[in-house]
């Protein structure tokens, strides 16, 4: 039987396996192969930008199952938010929050969650309009939430362990 690893482990093991797949977009990126690139050049960039949302779905995911006990019953990321809020932070609210929302456009597309991140600009990520992803055949993949610019999965991770220290603490 494996030994139960604390969220900030998870977390941390998380990110160095998304780091993974950062890189390797990196590197596929930087020898594209004109502007649109080869059909292997474009299949490993999705297949590594599939890999980051995973994780980070996966991430989110197993973050709100391990800290449910902090909240009766109910939407977590919702009491989690308006807990933050009543407590001065705000900074931190507002990015679980939007996390919150990416994290549901990458598991369920779009809805409520993408109309929402439309209209509420977010220098966390990038949110992709539908037209815009589905006019990209035959061109590197985009997502509705652009996962693979840089620094979108280590927002996340910071922003999940604040929220894990925030809970742990009160």
């Amino acid at each position: 039987m494996e030994t139960s690893h604390s969220v900030p482990e998870l977390v941390a093991a998380a990110q160095v396996n998304a780091k993974t797949y950062e890189d390797q977009i990196a590197v596929v990126r930087k020898h594209l192969e004109g502007p649109n690139g080869s059909e292997a050049q474009i299949e490993d960039l999705r297949a590594a930008c599939v890999a980051i949302e995973l994780i980070a779905v996966d991430t989110f995911s197993l973050f709100e199952a391990r800290m449910q006990r902090h909240f009766k019953r109910g939407p977590f990321s919702r009491k989690l938010r308006a807990s933050l809020l009543d407590s001065g932070r705000t900074d931190l609210a507002d990015r679980i929050h939007k996390y919150y929302l990416a994290i549901n456009v990458l598991k369920h597309g779009k809805g409520a969650s993408y109309r929402e991140l439309l209209d509420t600009p977010t220098a966390l990520f990038h949110v992709n309009s539908v037209e815009s992803v589905n006019s990209e055949e035959g061109h590197a993949p985009r997502g509705l939430i652009d996962i693979d610019v840089p620094g979108f999965f280590d927002g996340l991770a910071t922003t999940l362990l604040e929220a894990h220290q925030f809970l742990e603490k009160r």
